[in-house]
């Protein structure tokens, strides 16, 4: 299988074994300002699932928010799309990421005069170190923890109009250190599928590729800690993924 590519386009690789449902964890928290959250995911060497720990970034540009990437059902497979950086948050397959990704949109913070502020209602943040925050309730009681699009017990979500334009409109790839991280995460054999079992013992870090750090956070098995709430998925099988290869720009 060729190697992800690093643009918000799907990438050439289609795995014919569902992702793992996403892992349990607390978020790290934030190491300084203007870090954005990027959530953890499972991506595939070829022959394993692994998962890239979710961790704090340094935003390329003020303005800038997140898009994660996603797995969708289509062609008989589950395909990849990168995520990407932009002023405007585009479509993942309504995958519930948790810490403000709850499927669409982000609620974690905002961009105020070329500084982000903090929810902290999501956000794990030190007032002590960062002073730019605001409390905003948002609604979330439940955790849908499905890691796909489409296909057989997927998220059943299709993008709109103006997630699909986000695609399409200013964009950057991933910056040098979430690479870097994404290779680190591929090298580390107790983040495979097969040696962790669902439960990676680095889930999230307080930067990219700081897998030593004493604030890493290990992935909890269900029931331990906080609780987490689960709603049954949907077991329609669509035709088609939410969104096309097809419908995707090139970069």
């Amino acid at each position: 299988m060729p190697t992800p590519a690093h643009a918000q386009v799907v990438v050439g690789v289609t795995v014919g074994i569902a992702p793992p449902v996403l892992p349990i964890y607390d978020q790290p928290v934030c190491p300084g300002d203007d870090y954005i959250w990027t959530p953890g995911y499972w991506a595939w060497d070829g022959s394993d699932y692994y998962w890239v720990p979710g961790t704090w970034v340094l935003a390329p540009e003020a303005g800038f928010f997140w898009t994660p990437g996603f797995w969708a059902w289509g062609d008989g497979g589950y395909l990849w799309t990168a995520g990407y950086w932009g002023p405007v948050i585009g479509f993942y397959g309504g995958i519930d990421y948790g810490f403000g990704y709850f499927g669409t949109g982000y609620v974690g913070g905002r961009w105020e005069n070329g500084h982000f502020f903090y929810n902290r209602e999501v956000s794990n943040v030190n007032v002590t170190v960062i002073h730019n925050v605001y409390n905003e309730t948002v609604v979330h009681n439940t955790v849908n923890r499905v890691s796909f699009n489409g296909g057989r017990g997927g998220v059943v979500a299709r993008a709109t109009p103006a997630e699909l334009a986000a695609a399409r409109g200013q964009h950057v790839a991933p910056v040098a250190a979430q690479v870097q991280a994404e290779r680190a995460a591929q090298a580390d054999r107790t983040l495979h599928y097969s040696e962790n079992h669902g439960t990676p013992p680095i889930a999230a870090t307080p930067k990219p590729g700081a897998f030593k750090d004493r604030n890493v956070a290990a992935a909890r098995e269900e029931g331990a800690g906080r609780p987490a709430e689960t709603r049954p998925t949907n077991t329609e099988m669509p035709a088609r993924p939410a969104v096309h290869p097809s419908e995707l720009p090139a970069q």
